[in-house]
């Protein structure tokens, strides 16, 4: 051991970081045991975390133990600084992550991921809703953070300063301690591509397996991953031409124009009919166990009234965790791509369908109304390049000199967006219009003004308050709307983007992916509903066929009202990187770098494992594979 004490800047490095990351799992083991033990090998997930924090540690570790095990003593003296700084620097990386890591689990039901990088790039949303929301957690890691950098700068000399050592010796040992690094970082050395996130997948609980790993590895692998962003060859590999036909057969239509575009063709009215106008008032958050008429909690009386007033979609479900896939699927249709949303992806700025497209090729007003910043997640370059003419966001509101109810932390109040949008639509005359109405205020840290709903509970800032508050400024907006001309003239579309919290103990929490989605509209029966397995990215086409235009549509979604009889419902579901393909009640879920699995859906809670359909599996991966090449190819658009 006296020849390895030059080493002792590295051991002290991964004994504090093992020291961190172990501690950590143990309490997250703690905190969330009564879900892991359900799962009988839970154990492994101490076993799979040793060797993904080595192997994090491994990587890190590398350059210093070069530059100890090559340099020579007289050299070295100069770089003592430097390996001080390194090894704190990371240390507190990791110490931050895990500090960051109960509320992240608690919020999303997995490890800090590309999520947490996304936030990062929004300071003033993220910092009122830390302020605002997690004051204690903040105040806590704070504390926690400065206790251990002030320890660590008073006694880092002491454990990151190499020691003088027979530099011959270090030479001799240097090919020894680079194979086991080089072992460690890969994670095995029979395998013929290094350990990756996919290895940690141990049982069906997603949560349970992200334990297994640390967060600064698991943040680290996603930014990472960005460089893949539109690769989708980690899920399985199939001709363009196939994946194409595959994808049809789900679809409704029978001809098809031929070109470049795969699925374009004509979208005509059912019957002759005026063109109306189309509003879709996308609802943050509000899932289906939220909502009344949906046999959730009793929180929406507005919505569950006007559900007596057109055709209320009972079995519907979101196709992503967050924002921009909802808007990705109520605007553009566009199939889910596991990589990330095109909202965000740089090919799809402009020359991208979407509905605004459509409705500005036929002299239409095009608008994007919301409370906030329209910049958030990229959603006003997006809009802007695609066929939405006028973006109407906060600096709006800030700038027309009228008094609005309340400006929180995400922008004005859901009643003061219902206010604006009423207001424009009814100044537009006899203008036909296409709008995005986007709610805000059923958001942490759920804020709302007072007196406008009776609370459901205390504190008020609660997400059970907030749908209440959020269900009642779609009553006004419907108030006011119902005073104006326009209204006889016009269809909307209430929807939800997606759930609050998305959880549970399966790889794919189907339950939490169930939102409500109503329509009203004059060609539509009063008091109808829906009850066939659907998915959101259906709810455009099923617009635009009501719409009374004639135009193209690259869209593979279907018209959910002139569906042939006996046709299965579909659905597509995105968990952060699992992707789930379900027809009726069979489902197959696909994970990176893992064999497709099938599971019998007894309920959305109860996935029962089932032998794998290789039909089956092939159209799910086809899904992902015409997306990924739509991108690509620049195909999803009317020319």
């Amino acid at each position: 051991m006296k020849n390895l004490r030059y080493l002792k800047p590295i051991f002290s490095f991964f004994l504090i970081g093992l020291s961190i990351t172990t501690i950590s799992r143990i309490l997250l083991f703690f905190v969330f045991k009564e879900r892991v033990v359900e799962n009988p090998n839970y154990g492994q997930l101490f076993l799979i975390g040793l060797r993904f924090d080595l192997i994090l540690m491994c990587y890190i570790a590398f350059l210093p133990t070069v530059l100890i095990s090559l340099l020579p003593d007289s050299v070295l003296k100069h770089f003592k600084k430097f390996f001080n700084i390194y090894f704190i620097f990371f240390l507190f990386l990791f110490l931050l992550m895990e500090l960051s890591t109960l509320d992240f689990i608690n919020q999303y039901d997995t490890r800090p991921n590309r999520l947490f990088l996304d936030y990062l790039i929004y300071p003033k949303e993220v910092v009122g809703t830390l302020l605002k929301s997690y004051l204690p957690s903040l105040i806590i890691t704070t504390i926690l953070l400065g206790i251990a950098l002030f320890f660590a700068f008073k006694h880092g000399k002491k454990i990151f300063y190499p020691q003088e050592s027979n530099y011959k010796t270090k030479l001799l040992l240097f090919l020894v301690v680079a194979f086991f690094l080089f072992w460690g970082a890969r994670g095995s050395l029979t395998s013929k591509r290094p350990i990756n996130a996919s290895n940690a997948i141990f049982c069906s609980d997603q949560m349970t397996n992200s334990l297994g790993l640390n967060s600064l590895y698991t943040v680290a692998f996603a930014a990472y991953s960005m460089k893949n962003e539109g690769d989708v060859k980690k899920y399985g590999k199939m001709d363009e031409l196939e994946a194409y036909t595959r994808v049809k057969k789900y679809m409704d239509v029978t001809e098809f124009i031929p070109g470049k575009v795969p699925f374009l063709h004509l979208q005509k009215p059912d019957a002759p009919q005026p063109k109306y106008n189309v509003v879709i008032f996308l609802q943050e958050s509000l899932g289906a166990e939220y909502v009344g008429c949906l046999n959730g909690l009793p929180l929406t009386p507005e919505l569950d009234k006007l559900s007596k007033e057109g055709l209320l979609f009972t079995n519907l479900y979101c196709t992503g965790t967050r924002s921009v896939r909802g808007i990705e699927q109520v605007t553009a249709g566009f199939l889910p791509n596991p990589s990330e949303s095109i909202v965000k992806l740089g090919g799809s700025q402009q020359g991208f369908f979407t509905l605004a497209d459509a409705f500005g090729r036929q002299n239409y007003d095009t608008s994007f109304i919301y409370g906030g910043m329209a910049n958030f997640d990229n959603m006003a370059s997006f809009f802007n390049g695609n066929g939405f003419k006028n973006i109407i966001d906060e600096t709006d509101f800030d700038n027309d000199g009228k008094k609005y109810a309340m400006k929180g932390t995400w922008g004005y109040s859901d009643e003061d967006l219902a206010v604006k949008a009423n207001e424009y639509y009814k100044n537009l005359g006899n203008k036909p219009f296409f709008s995005l109405m986007f709610s805000t205020s059923n958001h942490e840290p759920f804020e709302f003004p007072e007196g406008r709903i009776q609370l459901y509970e205390q504190p008020k800032n609660s997400v059970h308050n907030a749908m209440k508050y959020a269900d009642f400024s779609i009553g006004k907006f419907f108030e006011l709307a119902k005073k104006e001309p326009y209204y006889k003239n016009t269809i909307f579309v209430v929807i939800a983007d997606h759930n609050t919290r998305t959880y549970g103990k399966n790889l794919v929490p189907v339950n939490k992916f169930h939102i409500p989605a109503l329509i009203i509209a004059p060609n539509v029966a009063k008091g109808i509903t829906y009850e066939n397995l659907a998915s959101q990215m259906d709810i455009p086409s099923t617009v635009l066929a009501l719409s009374g235009i004639t135009t193209k549509s690259p869209m593979p979604g279907r018209n959910l009202l002139k569906l042939p009889k006996g046709t299965k419902g579909r659905t597509i579901m995105l968990f952060h990187e699992t992707y789930a393909f379900r027809v009726e009640d069979d489902i197959v879920i696909l994970n990176p770098n893992t064999k497709p699995l099938q599971f019998k859906v007894k309920s959305d809670t109860e996935l029962i494992p089932v032998a794998l359909n290789e039909e089956l599996a092939k159209d799910a991966l086809a899904h992902i594979v015409a997306s990924s090449n739509m991108y690509k190819n620049r195909v999803y658009k009317i020319d």
